[in-house]
């Protein structure tokens, strides 16, 4: 998951943020791309010059800049928390990449904040409520597009905290937001596997087309496949295929290729590891061939799923379903 972190100033982000940070979350803040523009100029930092940089990056690379630069740093496979979310574009865009992302906004009393702030003890911090207000005016919301909007973010937060209360009481509301934030949606069995012959194709090493193939058996992998030249043979992107090498027209010079196809490979490679494909599911980026039809039927296979259609495949799928094989396709991107 990932959770945004939106407030005024002195309502306690950086303590959900060190409550997160030790249960795993890796905590990135949008601040500091502005920091790294600034190091980048050679600046001092300040919070005026941090508010001007920010202003002067979304203005220059789009409002939504900054989130761009985060989402950049980030990893499908981790739990985040993104810190100073201050402009509603950068809501936008970190929505828009990523649907498991959930935003928290933060406030607390005035007087409750200016107690937590003079405890800081940092420098340039409002010393009353007057600073305090002077402070916030311009960050809340601004006539310029690329200026601070916390007014429109806190608008499109999914989750908004009191914390005029108790460290404990904060850390049980942040418990009960992660409580609303533990579904998400996994892959089904053939997106998983497709995604994984997916990555296998990248072995390939034909210089026409990767193409590759996962055989499965109750759930579990027994065997994989790509194109490409027979073991011991020269690779093909090393010139050992005549046909390819010469990017021979579609359907042509096929007497020439000496690359086997993922299919084939995925079904041989069993043989030699004498493991049993009878039964099996086949997962292949490609509609399969003539021949690899063949070899799916006669080794026992019992069902194939394939991504991208082959210019030849309809007799292939005609002879599969003849033969009893289930197929379906399974279109996902490229």
């Amino acid at each position: 998951m990932i959770l945004g972190l939106s407030g005024t100033y002195g309502a306690g982000k950086g303590e959900i943020c060190d409550y997160l940070a030790a249960r795993s979350f890796e905590v990135h803040s949008l601040s500091d791309v502005i920091r790294d523009a600034l190091r980048a100029r050679g600046h001092r930092e300040t919070r005026e010059r941090m508010i001007e940089t920010g202003t002067a990056l979304r203005a220059e690379h789009g409002e939504g800049v900054l989130a761009e630069r985060v989402l950049g740093r980030l990893e499908p496979d981790r739990n985040y928390v993104i810190d100073s979310i201050r402009h509603p574009e950068e809501v936008a865009r970190l929505r828009a990449a990523r649907p498991d992302f959930r935003l928290i906004w933060v406030d607390a009393d005035a007087s409750v904040r200016l107690a937590r702030i003079g405890s800081r003890g940092r420098s340039g911090d409002p010393a009353n409520a007057d600073d305090l207000d002077r402070l916030e005016g311009s960050e809340l919301a601004s006539a310029d597009p690329a200026a601070q909007q916390l007014v429109a973010v806190r608008d499109r937060a999914d989750f908004a905290i009191r914390n005029d209360g108790t460290r404990e009481e904060l850390h049980a509301a942040i418990r009960r937001v992660l409580d609303q934030c533990l579904h998400f949606e996994r892959p089904d069995w053939d997106d998983y596997f497709m995604s994984i012959a997916r990555v296998v194709a990248s072995r390939s090493n034909c210089v026409k087309r990767k193409v590759a193939a996962v055989i499965t058996r109750d759930r579990r992998i027994i065997s994989t496949g790509y194109n490409g030249t027979p073991r011991g043979v020269r690779n093909c992107n090393e010139g050992g295929c005549p046909r390819c090498n010469a990017f021979a027209e579609a359907g042509t010079q096929l007497s020439d290729c000496l690359c086997s196809h993922g299919e084939e490979n995925a079904i041989t490679q069993a043989a030699y590891h004498g493991v049993s494909v009878r039964g099996g599911t086949l997962y292949t980026t490609l509609c399969p061939c003539l021949i690899c039809t063949k070899m799916i039927i006669n080794a026992g296979i019992e069902a194939v799923v394939y991504n991208a259609d082959y210019p030849l495949g309809d007799v292939s799928l005609g002879l599969l379903h003849q033969a009893g094989v289930k197929v379906r396709q399974l279109a996902i991107g490229s």
